[in-house]
């Protein structure tokens, strides 16, 4: 995510603070807008817009994701 906020920004490390929200830790809505198709793209999933509006942290960003791809690949076998 810090590479999606741009590097002259101030954006804390994510692993440091997984419960901060976002604005806190400096990732505005285009850096968000951003991670989110890196994790489209980079996990074939789809994130529904409802959804992700609701994700204020890392934790739930990770949480929400793991979800996804643990129905990928349940859905696969």
């Amino acid at each position: 995510m810090r590479q999606c906020a741009g590097e002259a920004e101030d954006a804390l490390p994510l692993d440091q603070a997984p419960d901060s929200p976002f604005d806190e830790l400096g990732y505005d809505s285009l850096a968000l807008l951003e991670t989110y198709s890196r994790i489209e793209r980079d996990f074939g999933i789809e994130l529904n817009e409802d959804e992700i509006g609701l994700i204020n942290t890392a934790g739930e960003l990770v949480e929400f994701v793991n979800s996804l791809l643990q129905l990928k690949v349940m859905s696969a076998a």
